[in-house]
């Protein structure tokens, strides 16, 4: 039940407000001043490319922008087919069926996440080489001299990018997808089975359209991470409106165009969520309280039960072994890399940035989500809502709509203070990690509210009645015990923004003052000189980042699945 719900809305006259409809205007005053700095970025991109004039504007809508929709929208159709076929078919095996090792798959289908997009397609690329140990077996086994005696698909191509990205972003899909299976799936399937429907005839027929809701949110995600790319499509060379935009900026010098191509890009994003929304707008389902899983799963075996082991198997071997093959054996041949000074460097930058935007963007959701919670208003809800929209917006586009308002600031305040004081600030917040720290915090805003607002909606309100009558204050209940109540939602919340922020590159390439080097620049670094084998190190310690707040994650996530 939603907190807006009359059954939910708080008696305010317990807060010692005058009317019983009147929401506390601090708690609003709050929600705008965090909405506004989180859509700030997207108000500045929308300014600049509206008033901006790109001589190169002509250039860049005949020749640039076209094939970049082009391309943009093929990599989007794949790796959406693809991320729903991989998550939809495991969850449905590792929910509905006994094999061996089911219980194993089922959190270990979600290792993938834990690895970042651009690593995936270094380690890959290197694995499918000419020179890697593919080819290689393949001219070593059938006696082939060169590559014109036999043919091997080019990983670096379209068709590479959308196996790659799909490898590890199937996860969302797998996630949202399973827990529908788990929670109401087999109870349906175990009815669609007495009435003469096979197994597979259920899924299709009954599990498929019961999932849809799930579908569309974990394809979106895996969507928005797409988009977001900016590594791992350079690398393969696919020319996406993600790298248009920082080419136009960096190569070509023109802000004003990358804009325009940034605001091509955003609308292509609203769209996507406008179509995801509007392709569930009927379709609904509820988990009730003390739901549990149904019980007993149909037994596999044979061929079916090697076709399931088998179609579980190669998405994390190519998600999640490859890399991880990879990246330990050069790891091991470069030992030497551990005492080098800008690798640790590098990494207590990763920890430090990563560390602030997870305080901050969970303390700014935090605050948000109480408001809604005492406030009970559409209008608050509405609010942050527009705050946490920063998701769907890539590093690229907010990188650009960050830098010029914090470069105007800059620029007043150091006038301000020579002119007044003789004191020069330089480059306060665009030239330090904060920027980076803000971007972060704006694109991750969703996953740290919505860790909130899952947290606040298990607790009663009747909690906070409890204690105003109690007589304490509401800042006293929040401390006293709402706060011990939401630890596991917080961390929840602080761990999903660490990893994420942990992993961001395409805002950290744009926003990152000279000298300033996290692991995902210095990866991408290495492998813009074709040297990514230098940076393994780096990349092993980014997916080791990841690995156990993923675990911990999907722990709780699916230990009721179990």
């Amino acid at each position: 039940m939603s907190a807006t719900s009359p059954l939910l809305k708080p008696d305010w006259r317990l807060f010692g407000r005058r009317s019983g409809r009147t929401a506390p205007t601090r708690w609003l005053a709050l929600a705008i001043g965090i909405a506004a700095l989180t859509v700030m970025p997207v108000v500045s991109l929308v300014v600049i490319a509206l008033t901006g004039v790109s001589d190169n504007w002509a250039h860049l809508i005949s020749t640039v922008l076209p094939e970049s929709v082009r391309v943009t929208a093929l990599l989007m159709i794949g790796v959406g087919l693809l991320s729903a076929v991989v998550g939809v078919v495991t969850a449905w095996l590792t929910a509905s069926f006994d094999f061996p090792g089911r219980r194993f798959f089922a959190w270990a289908l979600v290792l993938p996440l834990a690895v970042p997009t651009y690593i995936a397609a270094y380690c890959v690329t290197e694995f499918l080489h000419f020179a890697g140990p593919v080819q290689t077996t393949i001219r070593d086994v059938f006696g082939f001299a060169t590559r014109r005696d036999y043919y091997f698909p080019e990983i670096r191509s379209l068709g590479g990018a959308i196996l790659i990205l799909s490898s590890v972003l199937y996860p969302y899909v797998f996630l949202t997808v399973r827990m529908v299976f788990v929670m109401q799936g087999r109870k349906a399937a175990d009815v669609a089975r007495t009435l003469g429907a096979s197994p597979f005839g259920a899924f299709r027929r009954v599990l498929i359209p019961m999932a849809r809701p799930a579908i569309a949110v974990g394809v979106a995600l895996a969507l928005m991470e797409t988009v977001n790319d900016i590594g791992a499509v350079e690398f393969l060379g696919v020319r996406t409106l993600t790298f248009s935009v920082y080419s136009t900026w960096l190569n070509r010098g023109d802000l004003a165009g990358a804009t325009q191509l940034a605001l091509a890009m955003l609308v292509v994003i609203v769209c996507l969520v406008l179509v995801e929304r509007w392709a569930r707008r009927d379709q609904r389902y509820t988990i009730q309280r003390g739901d549990k899983p149904a019980e007993g799963h149909l037994r596999l075996s044979g061929w079916h039960a090697a076709g399931a082991v088998l179609a579980c198997a190669l998405p994390i071997a190519f998600g999640f072994g490859i890399p991880a093959i990879i990246l330990g054996d050069y790891a091991l041949k470069r030992l030497d890399q551990f005492s080098d000074p800008a690798l640790w460097s590098a990494l207590e930058t990763t920890v430090i940035v990563a560390s602030c935007a997870g305080l901050v963007t969970i303390l700014a959701a935090f605050l948000m989500g109480y408001g809604v919670r005492i406030t009970g208003s559409k209008k608050l809800l509405t609010l942050v809502r527009v705050g946490s929209l920063g998701y769907a917006v890539p590093g690229t586009v907010l990188a650009i709509g960050i830098l010029i308002p914090l470069a105007a600031f800059d620029n007043a305040l150091d006038a301000f203070l020579r002119a007044e004081f003789g004191v020069s600030t330089g480059l306060l917040l665009s030239g330090s990690g904060l920027a980076i720290v803000y971007a972060c915090c704006v694109r991750f805003m969703a996953m740290g509210y919505g860790s909130m607002e899952s947290g606040f909606a298990k607790l009663s309100p009747h909690l906070d009645h409890a204690a105003r009558t109690l007589g304490k204050s509401p800042g006293q209940t929040l401390t006293a015990i709402l706060l011990p109540l939401m630890r596991p939602a917080l961390l929840t919340g602080f761990m999903l923004v660490f990893v994420d922020s942990a992993k961001e590159l395409s805002a950290t390439i744009l926003l990152r003052p000279f000298g300033f080097e996290t692991l995902a620049t210095f990866v991408y670094a290495s492998a813009s000189r074709s040297a990514f084998e230098d940076s393994a190190v780096a990349a092993l310690l980014i997916v080791l980042i990841g690995i156990l707040p993923v675990l911990a994650l999907t722990r709780s996530i699916l230990a009721k699945a179990q």
